[in-house]
């Protein structure tokens, strides 16, 4: 096991404990109601749950210098319905973390009013506020709608080791804006996965780019990857105000120092439906595959799209995607000067392929929007009426060349998620369809 594999397990195992037998640590198990949970709020230690009855919580959830332990997580859970409602009726961010680490935010319903420029999970404060190994799972975050500004989760604070994790993140102005606009608070080495994400004024997702990093205790030093994988991405024909949005953009890292050699790997995904800009857009260090892109019919836009934007576009990776009802299918507009591949791609589009002079595909297929169902199961006008997996066993192509990917995380799976040992698939689907795959829709893709 490689050592970035090995820093992603442990990260994914980062999971609950109860603390028996330690010495000066007692966990806690403590039943809060909307008229006791704030005080309860301010007296959480490592190892403690506070479980939250169902009603509505008024006053917000803040979360003040409240440290768990690697071993010894905080946790703040609702029911598993969502029957405990948070809200912030003053003119403030619903939940807002300040000095925490090792904190989960689990089985809770944040529903925002609509008014002002609140946020849903915040932290803020650049480097004077440190928030770092935060959970957020399972949890409906919603209508944080006033403008294209208002945000479900927001970071401008250096955050680290976050899992974001099988949420419901709609009608937001964005969905997850992580990262500052300055460049100057990075969201490092992150997990965001099964969430779906829909209906958002503007971007579903956006992570800012990244400055030169300035060293902060206990972030990661060594190179890692901020891994985006089997989330749901949906856009409307709503209009966005402030400008038309892709539903996800990841900004450039570091150019040297620390931070230099990180990547976004991004797989297992379904983007559907952008009336007005591309879908995926990328600079900087990307590893792009095992995605299913459907209708992005706007001429001037692609599928996926990578140039340089606030950083450069360094390092390039797109293979096994499936892209269909789109005008362009992938465009790189800038020759990554740390390597590219354009490989095994299954794209129908009227431009399938649009790169710079110097970018150079091998061995994808390529047609026409019109032929996708000829060689589909169902391409339908909705999210609902979509099947993409081959309408039968592909004729013999040439086999892949895997090696520069092998150490991608789940480079060896499908859409998905089946494992396999063959290099001739073309596309994100590895098989005609089983009881292992997912049909798309309007909900969480399933966890393993």
């Amino acid at each position: 096991m490689t050592k970035h594999h090995a820093n992603h397990l442990l990260l994914e195992l980062a999971i609950l404990t109860i603390a028996i037998g330690v010495p000066g640590l007692e966990a806690r198990e403590i039943q809060a109601d909307p008229d006791t949970y704030r005080k309860a709020l301010s007296q959480l230690q490592a190892g403690d749950s506070l479980i939250l009855a169902p009603g509505t919580y008024a006053r917000g959830l803040p979360l003040t210098d409240r440290h768990g332990t690697p071993e010894h997580w905080i946790t703040v859970c609702g029911p598993a319905d969502g029957s405990a409602i948070i809200q912030q009726q003053a003119e403030a961010n619903c939940v807002e973390l300040w000095n925490c680490n090792h904190v989960t935010i689990q089985s809770l319903t944040l529903q925002g009013s609509g008014r002002g420029g609140q946020f849903g999970i915040s932290a803020k404060g650049g480097a004077h506020n440190r928030v770092h190994d935060i959970r957020i799972e399972d949890c409906v975050i919603s209508d944080w709608n006033s403008g294209q500004q208002a945000v479900g989760i927001s970071t401008k604070t250096p955050t680290w080791g976050w899992i974001i994790r099988h949420n419901i993140i709609r009608r937001c102005g964005t969905g997850l804006y992580l990262g500052n606009s300055n460049g100057e608070e990075p969201f490092i080495q992150g997990i965001i996965e099964h969430n779906l994400i829909h209906d958002p004024i503007g971007y579903c997702m956006e992570i800012k780019f990244q400055k030169q990093r300035a060293p902060v205790e206990g972030m990661p030093t060594e190179p890692g990857s901020t891994v985006i994988r089997h989330n749901v991405f949906v856009k409307s024909d709503a209009p966005s105000p402030d400008g038309d949005r892709p539903h996800l953009l990841v900004g450039g890292f570091p150019q040297e120092g620390l931070g230099a050699e990180d990547r976004y790997e991004i797989y297992g995904n379904l983007f559907f439906h952008n009336p007005r800009e591309s879908m995926l857009q990328a600079s900087g260090r990307v590893s792009i595959h095992d995605n299913v892109f459907v209708d992005c019919p706007r001429p001037e836009y692609a599928a996926i799209t990578l140039r340089d934007h606030d950083l450069p576009l360094r390092l390039a990776h797109v293979y096994r995607n499936t892209i269909c009802q789109t005008a362009r299918g992938i465009r790189i507009a800038t020759v990554p000067d740390q390597g590219h591949a354009v490989v095994g791609n299954l794209v129908f589009a009227e431009q399938p392929l649009v790169l710079q002079s110097g970018v150079k595909p091998t061995n994808n297929l390529t047609f026409p929007s019109s032929e996708a169902s000829q060689y589909l199961t169902a391409v339908g006008d909705g999210i609902v009426d979509l099947d993409l997996h081959p309408r039968s066993s592909p004729n013999p192509r040439p086999a892949l060349n895997l090696t520069p990917f092998a150490n991608d995380i789940g480079f060896d799976r499908d859409f998905d998620g089946i494992l396999e040992h063959t290099a001739v698939r073309y596309g994100a689907y590895s098989s005609l369809g089983s009881a292992q795959s997912w049909k798309p829709s309007l909900t969480r893709k399933p966890r393993p």
